[in-house]
């Protein structure tokens, strides 16, 4: 990726005007001018996507939903395992984005996958349930994420996954064998985000560990493009409905 594109890419990320009325209108005058460089940066700021959908096993024949999907990069990460899926629903509010996973569905050749334009705290399947739902860096764009979780949970057939990953920070006192995050770490990167509608939470790891049973969980610190230090915190998810 060129530098000039990733120049455009941060000036949309830290300068442009969000503007819209409606969630809905913000997220696209945020993702609308920037979705043709929105993969190749964001490949270098999202980190954590390829090992938390790996470490999703694969029901064969069952229906995977992958809430704020994006432009489908995420499902990059199964590779082969997706022909082994009935069906997956890559569901967003962003048209700009589920265009360029339009796209990159029809050149992989993708048969079993469906785009839907749709909020996903309402969201529900012509199936009713799911084996597997997804949240790649989607939450902390959620306004009312404890409604995407349950309506993740609702969807969820007992004993199905739910796998997240996302940017947080910690909470000021944490529970044993959690990170804690220093103050600055607590006030520098929700102040960061927020000019972008992204709220890094200190209560998405509680909550998840709280809803569901963790399969597998790691908290991890990554590199900011342009930004040496400090670097954001985030985290994997990986978890089961119980039964």
């Amino acid at each position: 990726m060129s530098i000039a594109a990733d120049l455009k890419i941060l000036y949309h990320l830290t300068l442009a005007p969000i503007r819209g009325a409606s969630h809905a209108e913000r997220l696209e005058s945020f993702y609308g001018r920037q979705a043709d460089g929105y993969d190749a940066f964001r490949a270098r700021l999202l980190k954590g996507r390829e090992e938390t959908y790996r470490a999703i096993p694969i029901p064969p024949g069952g229906t995977w939903i992958d809430m704020g999907g994006g432009t489908g990069a995420n499902l990059e990460c199964l590779g082969e395992r997706i022909s082994q899926l009935g069906k997956i629903y890559l569901v967003d509010l962003s048209p700009s984005l589920l265009a360029k996973a339009r796209q990159r569905i029809d050149a992989r050749g993708w048969k079993n996958i469906e785009t839907v334009v749709a909020d996903v705290t309402t969201f529900v399947p012509s199936e009713g349930q799911a084996d597997v739902v997804t949240f790649s860096y989607s939450l902390t764009m959620i306004p009312d994420w404890f409604a995407a979780i349950e309506q993740a949970r609702r969807l969820l057939k007992p004993g199905g996954i739910l796998g997240v990953v996302d940017f947080y920070v910690s909470r000021k006192h944490v529970e044993e064998n959690r990170r804690r995050h220093g103050w600055f770490t607590r006030t520098f990167w929700p102040a960061w985000f927020a000019r972008d509608n992204v709220y890094p939470s200190p209560d998405h790891v509680p909550y998840l560990h709280r809803a569901f049973d963790p399969i597998e969980f790691a908290e991890e610190l990554g590199r900011v493009p342009y930004l040496p230090w400090p670097r954001v915190p985030y985290y994997r998810f990986v978890g089961r409905k119980r039964e």
